[in-house]
């Protein structure tokens, strides 16, 4: 979806109030106070585990110290921020920074985000990217104080390359953000209920059956009060708090009826809602999926009692905003907000732990609007989980349950995105410096990150690997696949060769290859992942422009590189061609579908997608909105070929759906991520953070998009003897289409 608002969803952090009167409010902006133990200035935090975040004491525009933010995969951004815990008086919100940027295919910039308002500017239409040298930025942003809650202030990449931020400023009203005069806030009942702040007090290291039992319910009855009951909604109760003192007395149950007592008489606590004289089901005839209550309504496991007090609750259920969730003005996904993230909590406790799993579970229980296409009974999974969570016996086998448990709703925008050492521990911190990508189901050699160790000698492109460090590379595939989130199989194999198959702990690698038919065993040594140049390989030519001509007879343009204010020269550069390429390979810079789409789409199709949104007022309710689409304006008569494959993913596989609306383009390639509609994300305890489409997507005769991927109308993959001659049989096709072969 669209960048902007991809990164404003993306880079949402937990709120955080404080006692302004005791606080002196210190942006840091001139990154000059470093935290010995992040080695970031003092204040600041990265997002996104797959770009690289330093200090640079070379490059700098004042003082001794910049931020860099370096690309390293394929992940789509990386963001660093600060957050400013306060509320205001002022109304004008102004943003003074400097950067600087290499070789950037994507864009750069500096953000700002003011929670609790949609006050919200990435420079994303400044289009930043190249390289430049310092530069200094200035832009404006209306501040609302009645609804402003804290301020966010960081520097972003989109895409691929390199930036460095320094000299960051805020103004309010005219004044240094120093100077400007702090609102009191408020605490609220939830907040100020710190009673677990520092541990659940649950010692828990195994669970048997009937424990397992009380606290599936458990977890199932707390997720439903934290959704439905007006209380909770109105940030009354701090529902984290709340799980602490009702689980006790669930463990402890000997039977279903006795944790059933234990969880009404909590329920009791919580005091009786109001009579509700709205609270009436939709029965719209555009219900796509409908509320799912697990077991607290099966009075076969649940006391006749409670049932009827979780009945009066669903029946007299909270009908206006939730202090827990929200949906976003203008787009329709989840906003999990006032969701704490313990990020001190390196190794939750086992509440802690559980609170985890029942947090998850119930976000995907009533706000996924994919639900329904994970593939297996969400409602079986929490009692399959909970063993796993509470043997969890450090932080590393903790992260690995999470990661497992967001792994299994099989949805590629849903992976742990933040830094962990136990994940990377696990993942190890050397690879060889070569790489291999799955081509034909086997995993092949397709490229060199470095020419060293001789590694151009020992390995040679089209060598697939058959085993690394004595094991079968399809063991390791049935190894990993747990824990490698994606929407399907084949995003698994795009992503596993770089988190998992090529990295270890032990420096040096063993391979077994298989070259022209013989197998060789070969080994070399791996270099620390943080000294391979990533980003080379998805741009090899930096200087590369986003559109050109092949042979003066068709167009080609990539939208990693495509800006819209190059339309008018394409639309003259492309005027007498008999074809446009789109690569769509990559992920877009731009939002495609309402400006260069028009331009080659031809014929009287207005509508591209439908899209599902969920309800804060009756949670797991998903509706499906009416037809979207974009006019033609039958500019471009030539043929228009798009190419797709595992890297087209969310906002790349929306923009192909809105190509597809025109006559005239066929789209070629294989299958793609299978990850499409705004994100949302989530925080987990142990600072875990995790995001989900948000969104449903759907081609406007109902397909989905999700784990599917895109339609294509002719497949089309590389091969090993492609690869080996170095052919891109994709674009070799769609030129061929386009030329009538």
């Amino acid at each position: 979806m669209k960048i902007k608002l991809l990164l404003l969803l993306c880079l949402v952090g937990f709120t955080q109030c404080k006692n302004a009167a005791a606080q002196t409010v210190v942006l840091n902006g001139d990154l000059e106070k470093i935290n010995p133990k992040t080695k970031l200035p003092v204040g600041w935090q990265n997002f996104m585990s797959n770009y690289t975040y330093r200090l640079d004491s070379t490059v700098v525009q004042q003082g001794k110290y910049s931020l860099s933010i370096t690309s390293n995969s394929e992940a789509e951004f990386g963001a660093i921020s600060c957050v400013i815990p306060y509320t205001f008086k002022g109304k004008e919100l102004v943003v003074k920074g400097y950067i600087k940027t290499e070789n950037v295919v994507g864009a750069a910039g500096i953000w700002v985000r003011v929670d609790g308002t949609s006050a919200f500017n990435n420079m994303g239409q400044q289009n930043i990217h190249g390289t430049t040298d310092w530069k200094e930025y200035t832009f404006s942003l209306p501040y609302d104080d009645e609804k402003a809650i804290n301020i966010n202030v960081g520097g972003l990449l989109s895409g691929k390359g390199k930036i460095w931020i320094d000299n960051i400023r805020l103004y309010l009203d005219g004044k240094p953000i120093e100077e400007a005069k702090i609102k009191p806030i408020e605490l609220n009942k939830a907040q100020k209920d710190t009673a677990f702040a520092k541990g659940s007090g649950i010692s828990l290291t195994s669970v048997n059956q009937q424990q397992v039992q009380n606290l599936a319910l458990l977890g199932q009855v707390w997720g439903f009060v934290k959704y439905h009951h007006p209380a909770v909604a109105r940030g009354d109760i701090n529902i984290d708090a709340e799980l602490f003192r009702v689980m006790p007395g669930v463990i402890n149950a000997q039977n279903t009826k006795e944790a059933s007592a234990a969880i009404e008489q909590w329920v009791d606590k919580l005091g009786v809602p109001e009579k509700c004289g709205s609270c009436k089901p939709y029965n719209g005839d555009n219900i796509v999926q409908k509320p799912d209550y697990g077991m607290i309504f099966d009075r076969g496991v649940v006391g006749a009692s409670l049932a009827d007090k979780l009945t009066y609750i669903l029946n007299n259920h909270n009908t206006g905003k939730n202090y827990y969730v929200g949906m976003r003005p203008g787009i329709g996904n989840p906003d999990f907000k006032n969701e704490m993230a313990y990020e001190r909590m390196t190794y939750p406790d086992a509440g802690y732990r559980l609170l985890c799993l029942y947090r998850y579970w119930n976000i995907i229980q009533y706000y996924s609007p994919y639900k329904n296409t994970i593939g297996r009974d969400w409602n079986t999974a929490l009692a399959d989980m909970i063993p796993k969570f509470v043997a969890a016996q450090n932080a590393q086998a903790y992260q690995l349950e999470a990661l497992a448990m967001i792994s299994s709703i099989h949805d590629t925008h849903a992976n742990i995105w933040s830094t962990h050492k136990g994940l990377e521990d696990y993942r190890g911190k050397y690879a060889p410096p070569f790489r291999a990508k799955f081509v034909e189901g086997k995993l092949t050699v397709t490229a060199y990150y470095n020419d060293t160790l001789g590694v151009k000698e020992k390995f040679k492109v089209g060598d697939v690997i058959t085993a690394i460090n004595g094991t079968n590379v399809d063991d390791l595939i049935k190894k990993y696949s747990p824990i490698t989130a994606a929407s399907n199989f084949e995003t698994q194999l795009r992503d596993m060769p770089r988190i998992y198959l090529l990295r270890s702990n032990n420096p040096q690698f063993q391979f077994t290859v298989l070259r022209d038919g013989k197998s060789l065993s070969t080994g070399i040594g791996g270099l620390l992942t943080t000294k391979l140049n990533y980003a080379a390989l998805y741009n090899p030519d930096p200087k590369a422009p986003g559109y050109k001509l092949i042979d003066n007879q068709i167009g080609y343009v990539y939208p990693a590189k495509y800006f819209d204010k190059d339309l008018r020269d394409i639309q003259t550069l492309f005027m007498n061609t008999k074809g446009i390429i789109i690569d769509m390979r990559c992920y877009p810079s731009q939002f495609m579908p309402f400006t260069f789409v028009p331009y080659i789409k031809t014929g009287d199709n207005f509508n591209f997608v439908k899209l599902t949104a969920g309800n804060v007022s009756q949670p797991g309710l998903f509706t499906m909105s009416k037809p979207i689409g974009t006019k033609a304006n039958n500019y471009y008569k030539g043929k228009v070929v798009v190419i797709v494959n595992e890297e087209s993913q969310s906002q790349a596989e929306y923009t192909t759906m809105a190509f597809q609306s025109s006559a005239n383009v066929k789209v070629i390639g294989s299958i793609t991520a299978g990850a499409d509609g705004d994100v949302s994300p989530i925080y987990l305890p142990g600072g875990i953070r995790t995001m989900i489409s948000g969104l449903g997507v759907f081609y406007p005769d109902g397909t989905p998009t999700q784990r599917k991927g895109v339609k294509i109308d002719e497949q089309v993959k590389p091969t090993i003897a492609g690869i080996k001659a170095g052919r891109d049989e994709p674009l070799e096709r769609a030129k061929a289409i386009i030329m009538g072969n």
